[in-house]
């Protein structure tokens, strides 16, 4: 099985990511959306963490450059960064998402010399925004080269390809929205009519919900 069947499987098993379409999700934002995700939950299933950070690792190693420094977007991916850190041998840091209001005042926690290539590493892609944040602090309080986010999940949203061309930015998401529903039909999570419907959420997620009288 692809690594990507495997942790979109280990994903639905955990209820990392859990799939519903009547009622469907309320994300933070207001939207309707027919999937949610907490890749937090991988952190207490040994057998799925290890995978996974071996999966990340690997893609970090097969990068078209090679990583001096890894970075993780704070809270979420700081855990992933540290662990996929450790794995490759490699100094971390983690971005906050605004800076400190006091002492230095900074974004960036840790020891980061100016020049290096940093990998970020992020649990979940939605729209890019905390990806992008991240990034922008690496480059300009780094002053670092940053030309690569590898993540856990995507929900593949236009958005977040949109953003990563606009910054230049290329994404590695070890599993896909698209992967996913593939899986969970196999399980027989959702039927066929549900994948489809789930299926369509990523092309146009603000309107979704209105579009099936949700």
């Amino acid at each position: 099985m692809p690594h990507g069947d495997r942790i979109a499987e280990y994903l639905l098993a955990i209820q990392a990511v859990r799939l519903a379409t009547d009622p469907p999700f309320t994300w933070t934002s207001g939207i309707k959306a027919p999937i949610y995700c907490d890749n937090r939950m991988i952190y207490s299933h040994p057998d799925a963490r290890d995978f996974v950070v071996a999966a990340l690792a690997n893609r970090v190693k097969n990068l078209h450059i090679e990583a001096d420094v890894i970075a993780g977007t704070a809270t979420a991916a700081i855990g992933w960064g540290a662990l996929v850190a450790d794995r490759l041998k490699l100094p971390f840091v983690y971005v906050r998402s605004k800076a400190k209001e006091h002492g230095a005042k900074k974004m960036i926690e840790g020891d980061l010399k100016p020049g290096k290539h940093v990998v970020v590493i992020e649990d979940l892609i939605s729209t890019m925004k905390s990806s992008a944040n991240t990034v922008q602090a690496l480059r300009e309080e780094g002053k670092c080269i940053v030309t690569d986010v590898v993540a856990i999940f995507s929900y593949e949203l236009a958005a977040a390809a949109e953003k990563a061309r606009e910054i230049n930015i290329r994404l590695h998401p070890l599993t896909t929205l698209n992967a996913l529903l593939k899986i969970a039909e196999e399980r027989e999570d959702i039927t066929g009519e549900q994948a489809e419907m789930i299926g369509q959420f990523s092309a146009d997620p603000e309107n979704w919900g209105k579009k099936h009288n949700l």
